[in-house]
C-alpha cells in the first residue's frame, strides 16, 4: 500500500507540473537535453564504476555502448528540436476550400519509462531522451537488477534535470507494480516478453499506449561467399564483445552450411583466442553474467542431456565470479531449450543447413527476431533475406551496429517488441500527431446543408468526383436543376 500512495503522489505531483505548461517550452526541453549532455560528460568515471559494479563492464563497452549513444542521442535531439516541433503543413483538400490544414507534435502528459539491466546507462536515459524532446513530464523506473546504476541515476538526474518534470522510482517488483497500476499517458518498458505481456496488462485497464523493446532469437546467416576473417570478428564483436551476449540484438545462433560450418568454426576460436586469450575466464575485456539466477539458467542451457555433447568451444564457468566463457555449440537439437528461448548470454549454437536457403524457412519457423543479420556478397541472396525475412531491424555484413544510426527506427515486430524509438522516431513515440484544420467564414456551400434535395446531391456527386463544374455552383451555392 506504502508503494501505491508513492506512485500515485509521483504522479500527481507531475502531472500538475505538466498541466502547469512548464514542459512544453521548447527552451525548457533543450535546458533538459543539456543537463543530459553535461551529466554524461562530467560524470563519465562514476557512470562507468557503476557499470562496472552491476555487470564488470568493461570501460570501453561503457562508453562507447551507453555513455557515447547517450551522447549521439541528445546532440541529435538537440540539432532537431525546433524542427519537430514545428507544425507540418498538409494539403487542406478540395472538400475543405477555402481552408489550411496542418500536423501539431503535442505532448502526451505523463509517461512511464521502465529501463532494462543489460544496458543500465543508455536503456534508462535514451527513451527519456525521447520524452522530454517531446514535451512530457517522466518518471523513470531504472532496473533494480542493476542496483549501483539504479541508485546513480536516482542521485544523478535531480542535479541535472528539472526535478519537479522528471523523477526517477527506485525499487523492485512491488514499486514497479505500484507504478503500473497508476494510470499514465504512455508506457515505455525495455526488457523481456513476460513481462511485456504483464506490461500490456495493466496498459490495458487504462487503454495506455506502450512501447514494448523486447527480444528474441536474433540469427545470423553465413554464405559461404564472405570475408572469412573479418566476418568471425564481426560476430564476435556483437555477441561477446556486447556485454558478453547479454543484449536483446546479439547474434543468438548462427545458420550455415555443413560444409562450411567447419571453416567458420575454426575462424571463430581463432578470433576468441586472440580477443580474450587461452584462459576465457580471466579476459577484463569480458563482462559477466548480471547475478546467479541468470548465471544458473544459462548454465541449466548448456547442461541439457541433449546439447552438452555439443559444444565444440569454450563450456568454461565460474560461479563465484558469475563468468561463463564465450561457448560455441554445433548442430543442437532444434527442440532443445537452447533453441526455444532467447539465449542472452555468451553461448552461441551453429546450425546447418545443406543449402543457405534453407535458413530462410528454419528463421521464419521462430517467433520474429529483434535483428536478423546475413554475411554474403551475393546481391540476389540479401534482397531475398530483406524480403522473406521478418525483423525488427535487419543488417548485411555487419551485427548490432544499425542502433548507433540515428535516422534508423529501432524496435520489434511481433513478440520482440511494438513501436520504435531513436532520433525522429523518439520523439514521435511520446508525441500525439494532432489534427489542425482551420477555415474562415467565406466559401459556404449550400448543397451541404439539409434539406437534401435531388438537386443538391448532384453537384456533391460531383465535387467528390472532382468534376470542375459542380465545384463552381458547390461554391456560388446553386442548388437548382442543372446538370452536373
Amino acid at each position: 500500500m506504502e508503494a501505491v500512495t508513492a506512485a500515485a503522489q509521483a504522479r500527481e505531483r507531475l502531472r500538475a507540473s505538466f498541466a502547469s505548461g512548464r514542459t512544453r517550452p521548447a527552451a525548457w526541453r533543450a535546458a533538459q537535453l543539456r543537463g543530459l549532455l553535461r551529466m554524461a560528460a562530467e560524470m563519465e568515471d562514476e557512470i562507468c564504476a557503476a557499470l562496472r559494479a552491476d555487470l564488470a563492464k568493461p570501460r570501453t563497452e561503457s562508453y562507447v555502448h551507453e555513455i557515447s549513444l547517450v551522447t549521439s542521442s541528445c546532440k541529435f535531439a538537440l540539432k532537431n528540436l525546433e524542427k519537430w516541433m514545428k507544425p507540418k503543413k498538409v494539403p487542406a483538400g478540395l472538400l475543405t476550400f477555402p481552408s489550411t490544414a496542418r500536423v501539431t507534435a503535442e505532448p502526451l502528459g505523463v509517461v512511464l519509462v521502465i529501463s532494462a539491466w543489460n544496458y543500465p546507462f543508455l536503456l534508462a536515459i535514451d527513451p527519456v531522451i525521447g520524452a522530454i524532446a517531446a514535451g512530457n513530464a517522466v518518471v523513470l523506473k531504472p532496473s533494480e537488477i542493476a542496483p549501483a546504476t539504479s541508485s546513480l541515476l536516482a542521485d544523478l538526474l535531480p542535479r541535472y534535470v528539472d526535478s519537479s518534470c522528471i523523477k526517477v522510482v527506485e525499487g523492485g517488483i512491488a514499486e514497479t507494480t505500484a507504478l503500473l497500476e497508476q494510470k499514465w499517458d504512455k508506457i515505455f518498458y525495455t526488457g523481456n516478453s513476460k513481462v511485456g505481456r504483464i506490461v500490456m496488462s495493466f496498459a490495458a485497464k487504462h487503454l495506455t499506449p506502450v512501447v514494448l523493446e523486447l527480444g528474441g532469437k536474433c540469427p545470423v546467416v553465413v554464405d559461404s561467399d564472405i570475408d572469412l576473417h573479418v566476418t568471425a570478428k564481426r560476430i564476435a564483436a556483437g555477441k561477446w564483445g556486447c556485454n558478453n551476449g547479454q543484449a536483446c540484438i546479439s547474434p543468438d545462433y548462427i545458420i550455415t552450411t555443413k560444409s562450411f560450418a567447419p571453416k567458420l568454426l575454426d575462424s571463430l576460436r581463432k578470433v576468441l583466442d586472440k580477443f580474450y586469450g587461452k584462459d576465457l575466464l580471466r579476459s577484463a575485456d569480458l563482462s559477466r553474467i548480471v547475478n546467479s539466477n541468470h548465471f544458473n539458467r544459462l548454465k541449466a542451457l548448456m547442461d541439457e542431456e541433449m546439447v552438452s555433447d555439443k559444444i565444440v568451444f569454450g563450456g568454461q564457468s565460474d560461479e563465484q565470479q558469475l563468468k561463463i566463457a564465450p561457448t560455441l555449440l554445433l548442430d543442437v537439437p532444434l527442440d532443445s531449450a537452447i533453441m526455444k528461448e532467447e539465449i542472452f548470454g555468451p553461448l552461441l549454437p551453429i546450425i546447418t543447413v545443406d543449402k543457405i536457403h534453407e535458413s530462410f524457412a528454419l528463421i521464419n519457423s521462430m517467433t520474429k527476431p529483434l535483428a536478423a543479420y546475413l554475411f554474403s556478397k551475393d546481391s540476389k541472396l540479401k534482397r531475398q533475406f530483406e524480403r522473406n525475412v521478418s525483423a525488427g531491424g535487419m543488417i548485411f555484413n555487419d551485427t548490432s551496429i544499425h542502433l548507433t544510426n540515428q535516422h534508423l527506427p529501432f524496435g520489434g515486430v511481433g513478440e520482440s517488441g511494438m513501436g520504435a524509438y531513436h532520433g525522429t522516431f523518439s520523439f514521435e513515440a511520446f508525441t500525439h500527431k494532432k489534427a489542425v484544420l482551420e477555415r474562415n467564414f467565406l466559401g459556404e456551400a449550400k448543397a451541404r446543408y439539409p434539406p437534401y434535395t435531388p438537386g443538391k446531391l448532384k453537384i456533391l456527386k460531383g465535387v467528390l468526383k472532382g468534376n470542375p463544374l459542380a465545384m463552381v455552383q458547390a461554391a456560388v451555392g446553386c442548388t437548382g436543376r442543372a446538370r452536373v
